[in-house]
């Protein structure tokens, strides 16, 4: 060992001692661990099914491993109603989205009264799922592709409008300033100051919304909303599981599809 090695090594410091969790992060453990025992016993929450019971359905399991492609062709029609229910829902939903945004955020919006019931507008539609929204249109509409579109439209609302309306409370200052100083008024500040500094933004949360339309749509099929969630619900009713089997090989591509595509296109805009 040399001189400048010998010298040296008496002037390492020791590692300090990894400190402890806080008393406070055990107790919150122990309490979910306990909250989650208390809801799992009150559903009567069991996982022994899933090893007592494999045998039950295996004649089904077997139909899903042999799907009818020839039924491919019957799902055109529908497919394409459930795409085009996404498209418009999302294209209208996201522009009243963007709207409502504006006036949900104090920096776009200083009048107190409209900002709190933009608010309270927004909880209320967040409070209720899609499908609920479903079954209220389709009573209102009546059974077909509008009734989906309109419960997407509210869906998206909820979404869209919270998610640009924080976005636009964390925008730069620095803009809105100039545009205050420049004297112009609430319509122009936003359009000039807040909007240029958002869109990125916004238009990725477009393309998610879009994602989830593409999945929300097919389930409100389930409730009268037409598309391919409608001949899901009518194969299923009749048992015909070779054909539901090729419907959902055919919706994993197509979600796959585009969810990759929304995914590059969110990556460019971010760059």
């Amino acid at each position: 060992m040399t001189a400048a090695t010998a010298s040296a090594a008496p002037n390492r410091t020791a590692r300090p001692a990894r400190p402890r969790p806080p008393l406070g992060a055990w107790s919150l453990i122990a309490i979910a661990v306990v909250v989650t025992i208390v809801a799992g016993s009150a559903i009567d929450f069991t996982i022994l099914p899933l090893f007592t019971d494999t045998g039950r359905g295996w004649f089904i399991i077997s139909q899903f491993f042999a799907p009818d492609w020839s039924f491919l062709v019957q799902t055109i029609q529908p497919m394409s109603v459930t795409l085009a229910t996404a498209v418009v829902a999302t294209v209208i939903g996201t522009g009243i989205a963007l709207v409502v945004s504006f006036l949900a955020s104090t920096v776009s919006n200083p009048n107190a009264i409209v900002y709190r019931a933009s608010k309270l507008i927004l909880s209320v539609g967040r409070s209720l799922p899609d499908v609920v929204w479903g079954l209220l249109f389709v009573a209102f509409v009546g059974i077909g592709a509008l009734a989906g579109v309109l419960a997407l439209i509210m869906f998206n609302i909820g979404i869209i409008a919270k998610l640009t309306a924080e976005t636009i409370d964390a925008v730069d200052p620095g803009p809105l300033e100039a545009a205050d100083a420049s004297g112009a008024n609430v319509v122009q500040r936003s359009r000039v100051a807040v909007l240029p500094q958002i869109l990125p933004n916004y238009v990725s949360y477009s393309m998610y919304v879009f994602e989830l339309n593409v999945r929300a749509s097919v389930v409100l099929g389930f409730v009268g909303a037409g598309g391919i969630g409608t001949q899901i619900a009518v194969q299923l009713a009749r048992f015909n599981y070779d054909n539901l089997s090729a419907i959902i090989v055919l919706l994993f591509v197509v979600v796959f599809l585009i969810d990759q595509s929304s995914g590059y296109l969110r990556r460019r805009l971010a760059r």
